[in-house]
Parts: C-alpha cells; sequence; structure tokens
C-alpha cells in the first residue's frame, strides 16, 4: 500500500530543505519471509523484456533489478519520515550498482533491508545513497546501492569536465516507448512518482513532460543483454545520464559488458552501464 506513503512524501516535501551534510535517518526498514507472487513477477517481466516461461511454470529465477522492485516500498517508507532530509517530490534516480553473488528464485523466501547511507553535494542539488540488501537464511545474496538527485539552487563549484568515457558504441536497435509508459512501469512496480505519469505532473516539477522511469529503462537493457542468464554471481551498474522524455525513440546500443541508451537524432547519452 503505496498511495498513503507517496501522499506523506508529498506533503511533507515543501519542509525538507536540508543541505547535504544534514543527518541520515537511523532507521532500517526491514521485512522478512517475503515470498513473490508470480503474477506480479510475470507482469513486470513482460513489460521490462526479461523472458516469462507461461503459465503453469511456478519456479522462476528472478531478474536481476526485480529486488529492486520488492524493496520498493521499505526505500519509500524511509524516504517519507521526516528524518529523511531530501523531498520526495521531484526526486530522480540517477544511479545504480547491483551485486549478485547467486540467482534468486521464487521458491525462496526472502529477507530485504534498506538504509540510508550518505549524503553529498551535486552540482545540481544534493544526492542521496540508499543500500538495499536481500537476505535467504540471514546471508546477502542480493545487494544494490542507488543514488537519488534533489534538484535545487546550489552554491556548490561545477565540477571540472572530464574526458567522457562515454564514447558511441554500436548500435544494436531503436526502441520505440509509448505515453503511457510510466504509468504502465509504476503499475508493476509501485513506483508513481508524479515525474513518470503525466505530462501536465511532470511539468510541475520541473520536467517538460513525463520521463521514462530510470529503473524501467536500466531492466531493459539488462534483458536485452541476457542478464537472466548471468543467474549466478553477476554484477551491474548503471548511470542515469539524462531523463528520457515520453513518448520517444531512443538507440539501444552495446559492445562486450557495456551498454547505452541514446538519442537517434542528437546521440545524447540517457543512460550507459555494464553487466560482467
Amino acid at each position: 500500500m503505496l498511495a498513503p506513503q507517496l501522499l506523506r512524501g508529498a506533503i511533507l516535501s515543501p519542509l525538507k530543505r536540508a543541505p547535504f551534510d544534514a543527518p541520515l535517518p537511523d532507521s532500517r526498514p526491514a521485512v522478512s519471509e517475503l515470498r513473490v507472487d508470480v503474477e506480479q513477477l510475470d507482469a513486470y517481466s513482460r513489460l521490462c523484456g526479461f523472458p516469462t516461461p507461461g503459465t503453469g511454470h511456478g519456479h522462476r529465477v528472478l531478474p536481476l533489478t526485480y529486488p529492486h522492485v520488492l524493496a520498493f516500498p521499505l526505500a519509500m517508507r524511509l524516504m517519507t519520515t521526516r528524518a529523511f532530509p531530501l523531498p520526495l517530490l521531484g526526486l530522480v534516480h540517477t544511479s545504480i550498482e547491483i551485486e549478485q553473488r547467486r540467482a534468486l528464485t521464487t521458491d525462496e523466501s526472502l529477507e530485504l533491508r534498506v538504509h540510508a547511507s550518505k549524503l553529498a553535494p551535486h552540482r545540481r542539488g544534493t544526492e542521496a545513497t540508499l543500500v538495499t540488501e536481500a537476505r535467504v537464511d540471514g546471508a546477502a545474496v542480493w545487494t544494490s546501492s542507488s543514488t537519488y538527485l534533489a534538484r535545487h539552487r546550489t552554491t556548490t563549484a561545477p565540477a571540472t569536465p572530464r574526458a567522457s568515457k562515454d564514447e558511441a558504441l554500436p548500435a544494436l536497435g531503436e526502441w520505440t516507448l509509448p505515453r503511457d509508459l510510466g504509468r504502465r512501469y509504476g503499475a508493476v512496480s509501485g513506483d508513481r512518482n508524479p515525474i513518470h505519469l503525466y505530462p501536465l505532473t511532470a511539468r510541475l516539477l520541473g520536467f517538460p513532460r513525463a520521463i521514462a522511469h530510470g529503473m524501467w529503462t536500466a531492466a531493459r537493457c539488462l534483458a536485452e543483454r541476457g542478464s537472466t542468464e548471468a543467474s549466478h554471481a553477476a554484477h551491474a551498474a548503471v548511470e542515469f545520464k539524462a531523463p528520457v522524455l515520453l513518448p520517444s525513440t531512443v538507440t539501444y546500443a552495446a559492445e562486450g559488458p557495456a551498454f547505452q541508451l541514446r538519442d537517434p537524432a542528437t546521440g545524447a547519452l540517457h543512460l550507459s552501464g555494464t553487466l560482467r
């Protein structure tokens, strides 16, 4: 039930203007004995491009990104507390790094934990890092570190430009992203941030129209890379470079462990990542 948390976050957002050196909450939301809903998992997998075995097959290997979805209500619980210093409204996911030690499956009972690890200044505001763990029988099997940016005026000097490491990779195809993608992903993930839903709600938060969820673009790229084949140890790192406006067309490119999403008209980089 994320709607009350979203409402609480929206109400508290105007009250949060903390600097990057503000204290972080000590709370560590957790849930134990969690079982995956196979129908919900399949709906997520279909939308993101992961394979589904079809009706009648109960056993599933979880996509590399799916524990993030399972733990999202815990992250929301943390980010909507009074103690969390950044406003929920307009918060933008800027990166995620995932370390999977072995495959997780729908046959297992999971324990999920989330905590905030740090705040840091950013040239466009303040960035928070949230760490998520998925445990089985007390052992951490899957860990992620996500950064979220609260945009605001800042006196922080822009970082010295560095040579880009994101040289264009060979294009492998184009994807057309529909106008309602944000609403569809919100339905399967629970992430209904207004910046993803409608042009009007996105414009109220500084975007020209709704933008795609970063975690959809990341999942779609990892699905294309065949991340479900890496059903044992896997490591993924994704940086969200620029918003993907909806509707739009993006170019998917990859070479070796690296992948990208780019604007086919301008070549502007939306996302870069690796899967190893």
